[in-house]
């Protein structure tokens, strides 16, 4: 860690400077932090109480669901500390672990969203064979892979970052520690890091757009051969929350990692982080639970359970 004698910590610029403006921005991300917490845990234990949901989709939204709370509490509840304190800075190793934490949420969600894909693949083309294509080990074991994936990626980036010299500027103009922006201040050279972060964004980003496409592509033939109105309804309808989902956040990430350095603005930037950062682990739960028959009557009974049982007491 030979920066560490240059620079003990950073300063995270955020958002606007006015007062006024700051405590707006700060209640709006303590409300969304809020929601996110209060229906992703909803959904954790709405499927885990319920046997009925103890299939593998739901085994993979309960993952989802628990990517979705680790990557924003990584960073909404610094940024709340410095909304509320005016106090921007950030000590090293924070930095450095909010940088190993958030790459290593990021890519592994990548992950998940494309074996969900190949897990409705299965369902919907492979009815017969599912069982056998989606059993408790292949889940299990898929999953533990994927999270292996993303940390070996994350200890990478993050390996490449503590090589590098921050000794002109320790301001970062971001409102979390981040890899581009990092890139932007330090007085090394990051062509190695740039190299990287784009062979992982093409090997985990457009590997899992590709797959969850190909799934997709795959389960489209098999519901327009299906001859009833009614059951092409069915079939679309086990598919069109995760489909909502990958499109949202696919497209914010690719357009994040793989856009050309000219087109590169931090202002945008930060606007985007936000969207697939804080804004997609709210909406993530919202589109499930909204949309999905068997996860509104788990909640149902969760909050009625609850509920009657406060009575009672």
């Amino acid at each position: 860690m030979k920066n560490s004698s240059t620079v003990t910590k950073f300063i995270l610029i955020g958002f606007s400077s006015s007062f006024e403006n700051q405590m707006l921005i700060f209640w709006t991300f303590f409300l969304i932090y809020a929601v996110a917490l209060v229906v992703n845990f909803l959904i954790i234990l709405a499927i885990s109480t319920c046997r009925k949901l103890h299939t593998p989709m739901y085994f993979l939204l309960i993952n989802l669901s628990i990517i979705n709370v680790c990557s924003i509490s990584i960073i909404v509840p610094k940024l709340l500390q410095i909304l509320l304190t005016q106090r921007k800075t950030i000590a090293f190793p924070g930095c450095i672990t909010q940088v190993f934490l958030f790459t290593l949420t990021l890519g592994t969600e990548l992950l998940l969203l494309a074996f969900m894909a190949f897990d409705r693949y299965a369902a919907i083309c492979q009815p017969l064979q599912y069982t056998v294509i989606m059993k408790k080990e292949v889940c299990f074991g898929t999953m533990a892979g994927l999270w292996l994936i993303g940390i070996i990626n994350s200890s990478i980036q993050t390996g490449l970052v503590l090589q590098l010299s921050f000794c002109d500027s320790n301001i970062i103009n971001h409102f979390f520690c981040y890899l581009p922006p990092m890139f932007k201040i330090s007085c090394s050279d990051t062509s190695l890091n740039e190299i990287m972060v784009f062979a992982a964004s093409i090997v985990i980003a457009i590997g899992s757009c590709t797959l969850t496409f190909l799934s997709y592509w795959f389960i489209l033939r098999s519901i327009f051969r299906i001859h009833s109105t009614e059951g092409k309804k069915k079939a679309f309808s086990t598919c069109s929350s995760h489909l909502l989902v990958v499109s949202f956040y696919y497209s914010t990430i690719i357009y994040t990692f793989l856009r050309p350095a000219s087109m590169y603005s931090l202002e945008e930037d930060k606007v985007i982080a936000i969207i697939y950062s804080v804004v997609t682990p709210v909406l993530n739960p919202l589109i499930y639970s909204l949309r999905n028959t068997d996860v509104k009557q788990a909640l149902r009974k969760l909050i009625d359970r609850k509920f009657f049982q406060q009575d009672l007491f």
